[in-house]
């Protein structure tokens, strides 16, 4: 059974931890209920109480498949990649 420490730590085992998904870092939230407290691992938030990638959602909503995405969002777009197969990019020159 886990102890609290002199600062009121407490180790959560490793089942707990694995069951609740909890990583190092991450906000945990203690709710009362009748029979206690009940633990949970807090989603991510900002100071102002926001989910930080609630401005993100569909922002990927696009027709280009994800090399292509890549590929632009990295300034290499346009670029014609059909020309070349796996093969021909792997394969050794003798000079």
């Amino acid at each position: 059974m886990p102890r609290v420490t002199t600062k009121g730590q407490v180790t959560i085992p490793k089942e707990i931890r694995d069951a609740l998904g909890i990583e190092p870092g991450d906000e945990l939230a203690f709710e009362k209920t009748d029979s206690g407290y009940m633990i949970q691992k807090e989603e991510p938030t900002t100071a102002e109480g926001d989910n930080p990638f609630e401005k993100y959602r569909g922002s990927a909503e696009t027709d280009e498949t994800m090399p292509e995405r890549m590929r632009r969002l990295r300034g290499e777009y346009p670029r014609d990649v059909d020309d070349e197969t796996d093969e021909d990019a792997n394969s050794e020159v003798d000079v």
